[in-house]
């Protein structure tokens, strides 16, 4: 089991003056090499403030990218970066000290699918009693956890739901993630996310199936149903619920500059 996250949000600096003496190859800001996970949010805001960047298959690539000196930081989610990074974990060399953005994660479904809304009715029922607290306990991410307003489940008439329930998969897209989405000592996918869908799964009568997907192909295996569902710490920006049926958002986060220790 991989380290509990301990989220500690530190104050956002002047990234000039921070870079310049941390990490990397010591080359100034325009000159530096960001490894990012292509698609990702991370990604998106490289690209937003001009950065050099090294697109990658996924965020633990991306700290692969830096702890071998590949690329001078990468940027990632906050949360992955509380499993990850520091010591105990699986970069002990590895640090994040600034906060590009704020965000939030929810779930993407079909545009137009009834199951963002099955799920959160499940949210709600979950936060109401506890379990969904108890779950983010299990993985450290209970800070981040946001609440959920009641909500009640409203079927669409050409129902998703009753579609996956027909077939008696839920299939779950996702990357290895953690602590969102990751595989344990037996293969076994866990996380908070995943277990949250399993959850859901549950309620709806089905087997959850996860499928790791390309992060950048996402939009794609929703619309060809090779999944039906995007559930991997996906942020919800204007692309994202342009293209999908998104649940309400479930988890704060914020994309970090992460590079080597001093």
């Amino acid at each position: 089991m991989k380290k509990k996250l301990a989220i500690v949000m530190t104050a956002v600096c002047v990234m000039g003056s921070l870079l310049a003496g941390c990490g990397g190859s010591g080359a100034s800001n325009g000159e530096k090499v960001y490894a990012v996970e292509a698609g990702s949010a991370g990604e998106e805001v490289a690209k937003e403030r001009g950065y050099k960047i090294n697109s990658v298959g996924s965020q633990a690539d991306a700290l692969m990218e830096v702890s071998s000196g590949t690329s001078d930081a990468a940027i990632i989610d906050l949360l992955m970066a509380g499993a990850m990074i520091g010591e105990g974990t699986s970069y002990p060399n590895l640090i994040h000290r600034e906060e590009l953005t704020e965000e939030e994660y929810g779930v993407g479904c079909r545009k137009g699918s009834d199951l963002a809304s099955y799920i959160n009715s499940v949210f709600a029922e979950s936060y109401a009693d506890g379990s969904m607290l108890e779950t983010a306990k299990k993985y450290g991410v209970q800070e981040a956890l946001m609440e959920q307003s009641a909500s009640e489940f409203t079927a669409s008439e050409d129902s998703d739901v009753a579609y996956i329930q027909g077939k008696g998969t839920l299939i779950v897209g996702i990357t290895d993630f953690a602590p969102m989405d990751y595989q344990d000592e037996n293969g076994e996918w866990i996380g908070f996310d995943a277990d949250m869908a399993r959850k859901v799964a549950e309620k709806l009568g089905v087997k959850a199936e996860f499928v790791e997907i390309d992060w950048d192909g996402k939009i794609m295996e929703l619309e060809s149903k090779n999944i039906d569902v995007v559930w991997n710490g996906m942020t919800l920006t204007d692309e994202v619920t342009s293209a999908m049926e998104c649940t309400n958002a479930y988890c704060k986060n914020a994309q970090v500059v992460v590079l080597k220790a001093e």
